[in-house]
Order: structure tokens, then sequence, then C-alpha cells
């Protein structure tokens, strides 16, 4: 078994750190405070090529495997977590589900534009009423002669506000549990579609959270993703790459909350010495490096066996799972050691703590993962012991 990174990969880690360190980083602080990205930014991460990482280069992308684009949301994300979620959100729940469930019409017409950074992706499966249980979505779709008509509200879409292509999904056949949703592909400007509120949010807040508002929105019938009635297992497949996205993003932001608390271990000075020659103080960073590195294992295995064609929805559920919740102690525990100034916007580990939360909460709650992995666990024994 061999761990280490290949030489391409780690040129695109290192371009990426010399990029992030030097373009993205500096003015994070700065868009959680103006809730927004700067003008200029999407169009830098254009020029790298980090909109269509895993693409195939005859759809206009990168042809990277998806070890390489895990790395590039990692590096992204421990420069700022909004512009790493906002490449992770576009490639997983945007581009993937066109690549794995599109026509080849579909895939010509979207994907060049969208590996260009043209357009941004977003996906729109959340409802007010509806989040854990998707199954219990109202948005309608209807299928009359001139195309599909669209009626209804969606809420919590990460790259709502910056979208130009909706990965949708919504009720066709309410009389039927299996196959009553469908997803489609909506285009921004589209008659009757609308963005409605941006939310108020705790962490993240570079990146745009919006409603979504359909009112009698008519998309072309071609534009129906995957079968019809199929909706949810287009939707349920999505999310098990995206958590590898989320993943890994929560490992960036522990990455960067680890290396703010060791420099300023090393640099505070309390009792006439640095606070990092204490044990209290030590033993958090030792846990930190610890549950760093096991998150970081178990989100490169999953991205590993998804490019390898191999079942790999429990191993995402479980990388989402622990690298959030790792994330989460991880960010405190920085605060903890800056102390007071932790508590301070002066120092950049209150806004990782803010960050780190959202990893538990989007694309499956830490519940939703657990009852994953336990279905996996209980319902083929052989997979415990293999």
């Amino acid at each position: 078994m061999d761990f280490k990174l290949d030489d391409d990969q780690r040129q695109l880690r290192d371009a990426l750190r010399s990029f992030c360190e030097g373009v993205v980083a500096p003015k994070a602080a700065e868009r959680d405070q103006k809730h927004c990205f700067e003008e200029g930014l999407r169009e830098q991460l254009a020029e790298m090529g980090l909109f269509g990482l895993y693409v195939p280069e005859q759809y206009g992308g990168a042809g990277l495997d998806m070890v390489s684009y895990i790395v590039a949301v990692e590096e992204l994300s421990r420069a700022c977590g909004a512009t790493g979620i906002l490449v992770s959100a576009h490639h997983s729940l945007a581009v993937d589900p066109i690549l794995a469930f599109g026509t080849e019409e579909q895939k010509q017409k979207y994907l060049p534009k969208m590996s260009s950074g043209e357009w941004i992706g977003c996906y729109s499966l959340t409802e007010p009423g509806s989040g854990s249980d998707a199954g219990a979505a109202r948005c309608m779709a209807v299928a009359q002669d001139d195309g599909w008509h669209i009626t209804g509200t969606k809420n919590f879409v990460t790259n709502g506000g910056d979208a130009h292509v909706v990965v949708l999904f919504a009720v066709t056949d309410p009389g039927d549990k299996r196959r009553r949703m469908s997803a489609f592909i909506v285009e921004k400007g589209t008659p009757g579609f609308e963005v409605g509120k941006y939310e108020e949010k705790l962490g993240i807040r570079g990146s745009s959270t919006t409603e979504l508002i359909f009112d009698d929105c008519v998309i072309p019938k071609e534009n129906l993703l995957g079968e019809c009635g199929k909706g949810l297992r287009v939707a349920l497949t999505t999310l098990d790459g995206g958590r590898i996205g989320v993943a890994a993003q929560a490992v960036g932001i522990s990455q960067a909350a680890m290396e703010a608390a060791v420099d300023y271990a090393n640099t505070r000075q309390q009792f006439n010495r640095p606070i990092g020659a204490f044990q209290a103080v030590q033993w958090k960073l030792a846990n930190m490096a610890i549950e760093i590195a096991a998150a970081r294992n178990l989100t490169y295995q999953a991205a590993w066996l998804k490019e390898q064609q191999r079942p790999y929805a429990t191993e995402s559920a479980m990388a989402k799972l622990y690298a959030s919740e790792v994330s989460s102690r991880v960010t405190n525990d920085a605060v903890q050691i800056f102390g007071g100034y932790g508590y301070s916007s002066e120092y950049p580990v209150e806004r990782l703590l803010r960050d780190a939360k959202i990893t538990q909460l989007y694309e499956g709650t830490s519940e939703i993962q657990r009852l994953v992995i336990a279905r996996q666990i209980t319902s083929e024994p052989e997979w415990v012991t293999r």
C-alpha cells in the first residue's frame, strides 16, 4: 500500500498552495466580513483550471483524477473555507451528476462552459419542509406539450447566488413513493425562475447560500437529467461524491487551524516561556495532528475508491462524518490555545471555528452519516470483516 501522493498530485498541491497563499488566503477575512467573493476571484480560479478539474478533456476539463481534485479542495479550504466550497459544490454537486447521468448532448452543452468557469453550478434538493427527508419534497414538475412546468421553493442552496446551472430535484409523480422525484437542469435567466433571499450565516459567509423560487418555470423536455422517476437515485448518488468534497473542506479548515495554533504556541510567551512548552498545550496540538492525519486518510481513501469505480458510499460517509467532527474539535481547541485573542477577529481561528460547523450539517448531517454507515454494516456483515 502506498499512501504517498504521486508526482503530478504533489506538483498540483504545491502550485495550488502557492496560489492560495498569494491570492486566496489574504482576503479570506474580507470575504467573511462582506459576505461575498471579491470581483475577479472567480476569473483567477478559472485561469488556474479549478472549475473542471476531473472533467474529461473532451468536455474542456483538465481530466485529473479524484484524489487530485480532493487535494485541490483541501488546499483551497485551508486558505478560505468559502472558496473551497465554491469549487467543491460546483464539481461534486453540479458537474458530477451531469457527467454521471447526462446525455451526450447535455454534456456537450454544459460541461465546457462549467469547466471554464464561465458557468457555475449548484444543486437544489432541500426545501423549507424537507431536509434530511428528501422524499418529502413538494416542488412540482409537470410535463406539458411545451416542456416541464416547475413550481415550488428551494432553500439552503450553496452557490445559489452565483450559479448559472441548477441541478434541480422536483416531484413528477406524487402518487409513486419509489419513482416520485426526477432531476432536471435549469438555466439562470429562465422565465419563472428567480433567486430569493440570501441566508445570513454563521460561517462560510463569502459563499452565497440562497432560496430559489420557481413560479411556473418552463424548461425544455430534454432538460430532464437521467430517467424520469429516478431523481432520488441521482440525488443520493451525487451526495455520496459530494461528501468527499465536504470532508476535504473540513480537513483544509482543520489544517489551517492547527498551523495557526502551532505558530501562536511557539511565539506567545507566558511565565517566561512559549505556551507551546506546556504539556496542556502540547497535548492539544498532538491530538490535532493525529485526528487531521486520520481524517485526511479517510478522505483520500474515499476519493481513490470513487476514482477506481468501486463502491464508496460508506467510505464517503465515514470520511465526511469523521473529518467534519474533527474540524469542529480542532478549531475549538485552536481558539482555546489562543485564549482571549482566539475570540477576536484579529486572528483567524474564530472564523475557522465558525466555518467548520457547516461541515457537520450540509450534504447530510452527522446523524444521517451514522445512519448510512450503520445500514451498511448491519445489512452486509461481511463488509465489517473484509
